[in-house]
């Protein structure tokens, strides 16, 4: 379609053809014919030009998308047409960000790569929920706009701190004189059942199944590799104070992440367990998907969880129940999920605990017996506070604060 350049080039061209036509001006007539063939012959390239198209979005630069800083999304349009436009402006409305345009600079192989910056973003993954493409001539008299399908979504990871000593690494997590991460990673889970065999012992049925088929059932296990660590952020509604950044469940994240990120450096068999509705998986290992897979879920999880964290250390189906050693990262502290943790320790499993105080973010501070019993109990506890160095948080010598949350 023609632009109002355009539109106005067209009827300029008529308005002095007539006018050399009225009064014998010969002169104006190839001024008129070519301002109406210029009309014409733009809008007819920009017809030709209008072909199908194919644009991806990716981070050329390699660096990883955090928090705080200005994130780069960098465009490449793959153009199938033979006859190229003059000018490709693309037009991205990215969900909570709102709308970016940047216009596309040729590249060799029919390629046009642009590049605009979102500045001062904060974690969370954001949906690019349309894509216009805006073909324009050179002299900009005629322009096609094109709608392209948008899939994927701009994933902003949270700002995680480098963790030497943690706290949960002061001694108390000693198993029979021996660090926990030299126990063997695995262990026992119900395969399947069958029919009683003369001779087996009866320590082995399964008395479910039995009363079912009204027949004598045992259960067979099979040798199943387990978690050596578990971080689960309790992502439960609800409890979320503050604006992001700077909020109690940004905290968490981070917590989360940076805890997740130390045991990766250090070798271990390790998972993220969430229990938000805003995430696709409950859980995601480091040996299926690295820290990368880890970072993704914490990018776009929010504080949506339909179900307490304490739910998932009592499904022995969960990766945190099974992990021999699980952290859990909170802004709530149940009496269940107090004795739950308790309850870890006393069957010889490491257990662990994060407490960001949400109520700090409201200039106060709420009294949590259920600090004082897990101290007790022997489950290493750090307290994250509104202002706190994250790093110190988590680091060794935290406990001796405990008493004091």
């Amino acid at each position: 379609m023609l632009t109002a350049r355009g539109r106005i080039a067209l009827a300029l061209g008529a308005v002095l053809y007539i006018v050399a036509w009225a009064f014998g001006a010969e002169p104006l007539y190839p001024v008129a014919v070519g301002l109406v063939i210029a009309a014409g012959l733009a809008r007819t390239w920009i017809q030709l030009a209008a072909r199908p198209m194919r644009l991806t979005r990716g981070n050329w630069g390699g660096a990883e998308r955090t928090e705080g800083e200005d994130v780069p999304v960098d465009l490449e349009l793959a153009y199938e047409g033979r006859l190229l436009p003059s000018q490709v402006t693309v037009s991205d409305r990215v969900a909570r960000i709102g709308e970016r345009e940047v216009v596309l600079e040729r590249r060799p192989g029919r390629r046009l790569r642009g590049r605009y910056v979102v500045g001062n973003v904060a974690r969370g993954r954001y949906r690019f929920e349309e894509t216009r493409v805006v073909l324009e001539d050179p002299f900009g008299l005629a322009s096609a706009e094109l709608r392209l399908a948008s899939t994927g979504a701009l994933l902003v990871y949270p700002r995680l701190v480098d963790l030497g000593d943690l706290f949960t690494e002061t001694g108390s997590q000693r198993l029979d004189g021996r660090r926990l991460l030299l126990r063997r990673a695995t262990g026992f889970d119900l395969h399947s059942v069958r029919e009683w065999l003369e001779g087996e012992s009866l320590r082995m049925v399964h008395w479910p199944a039995t009363a079912h088929r009204s027949t004598l059932m045992v259960r067979e296990m099979e040798d199943a590799p387990r978690d050596e660590v578990a971080v689960l952020l309790d992502a439960a509604a609800g409890v979320d104070v503050g604006e992001a950044p700077d909020s109690s469940f940004e905290t968490q994240v981070r917590a989360a992440g940076s805890l997740i990120w130390a045991h990766a450096r250090r070798g271990k068999r390790a998972a993220l367990v969430v229990n938000a509705a805003s995430v696709e998986s409950h859980s995601v290992g480091l040996d299926d998907s690295g820290l990368r897979g880890a970072l993704e879920v914490l990018a776009g999880v929010e504080a949506d969880g339909r179900f307490p964290a304490s739910a998932l250390l009592s499904e022995e189906a969960s990766r945190a129940a099974r992990a021999l050693e699980v952290t859990v990262v909170t802004a709530r502290l149940p009496g269940d999920l107090v004795e739950r943790l308790v309850a870890r320790v006393g069957r010889g499993l490491a257990a662990s605990l994060v407490y960001v105080d949400a109520a700090s973010w409201n200039g106060g501070s709420t009294p949590e017996p259920g600090l004082l019993r897990l101290q007790g109990a022997g489950v290493p506890v750090a307290v994250i506070r509104r202002g706190d160095d994250l790093a110190g948080a988590l680091g060794g010598g935290r406990m001796a604060e405990v008493a004091h949350a």
